[in-house]
């Protein structure tokens, strides 16, 4: 038996746990939430405080394994069903890298927020010094997990990475970001234009389908 009663019941399916610490993800994927009726907890409301153990959870070879990681986990922890996603930068000349390493890539463990997002677009840049191919795509995974049920969705788009900085908007390398259905970065668009062609909505979206096909 799982340990929480949350129930897919159309408009008030409930209250799940979103395993991130990533404020810009919480924005991104709230109103979605909440479309479907149901109310994100973050773990600030749910009182889980960060534990170094959550550095080891993203170790895998694949956004997929790492998501799910992360949703056993919390949900281990606070008994709540759990969504949980990994997500990351690939670029074609790099040999799709960074990949599941993006957020890391800098290897400067001891920054976050923007200063760690600007010193991973520095590395970035810098790599693509003087390339012509600059083909790239963004890529979500994301995953559920109750104690009896747990699945995983992907979501990708495709795009370029530019040459500067374009927008202040969204987060991570979302300036350097161009998308192809968009022909705009997810650095200069709106929250809900970005959302209509994101990674992270495509995996989510396809997500909570298959959460209330299952309910």
């Amino acid at each position: 038996m799982p340990r929480n009663n949350v129930r897919w019941e159309g408009k008030r399916a409930g209250r799940v746990l979103i395993a991130t610490r990533n404020t810009g993800k919480m924005r991104e994927l709230q109103p979605m939430f909440a479309d479907a009726g149901i109310a994100l907890v973050s773990l600030e409301d749910a009182r889980i405080p960060a534990d170094a153990l959550e550095d080891s959870l993203e170790v895998a070879a694949t956004f997929e394994e790492n998501a799910l990681a992360k949703a056993r986990y919390f949900h281990g922890v606070s008994g709540l069903a759990t969504v949980a996603d990994d997500s990351g930068l690939e670029v074609a000349v790099l040999s799709w890298a960074p990949g599941v390493r993006s957020k890391r890539w800098s290897g400067r463990p001891e920054l976050s927020g923007q200063a760690l997002d600007d010193a991973n677009n520095a590395l970035l840049l810098q790599r693509l010094k003087g390339c012509a191919d600059r083909r790239s795509r963004y890529v979500c995974a994301a995953a559920y997990c109750d104690g009896a049920r747990e699945f995983v969705e992907r979501g990708e788009v495709a795009g370029v990475i530019t040459l500067e900085a374009r927008g202040s908007g969204g987060f991570g390398y979302d300036p350097f970001f161009q998308s192809e259905e968009l022909g705009r970065t997810f650095g200069e668009v709106p929250a809900a234009e970005k959302a209509r062609v994101s990674h992270r909505a495509r995996a989510f979206g396809k997500l909570l389908q298959h959460i209330r096909s299952r309910g």
